[in-house]
């Protein structure tokens, strides 16, 4: 039951901020680097299939100039 609960927890980050990179006409490349993320870990973050740090998190939201709540709003 948690393993699911967290799952989904990653799948509905990751889909939110896929929705305001594209809506920012952004390519996931730009946003990892600005991030200091790898772009294939970055691609893997949109699809909710890693566990990633609030710092990682963190660094994608400044690097896509939102707030937190934009991404964390349950």
């Amino acid at each position: 039951m948690v393993y699911y609960f967290t799952s989904k927890i990653r799948r509905t980050i990751g889909k939110r901020i896929k929705k305001i990179r594209k809506s920012k006409k952004l390519k996931q490349v730009e946003v990892a680097v600005d991030a200091g993320l790898n772009p294939s870990y970055y691609g893997k973050i949109e699809r909710g299939i890693v566990n990633f740090s609030i710092e990682k998190l963190y660094g994608i939201i400044r690097a896509l100039n939102i707030k937190s709540s934009d991404v964390l709003s349950f």
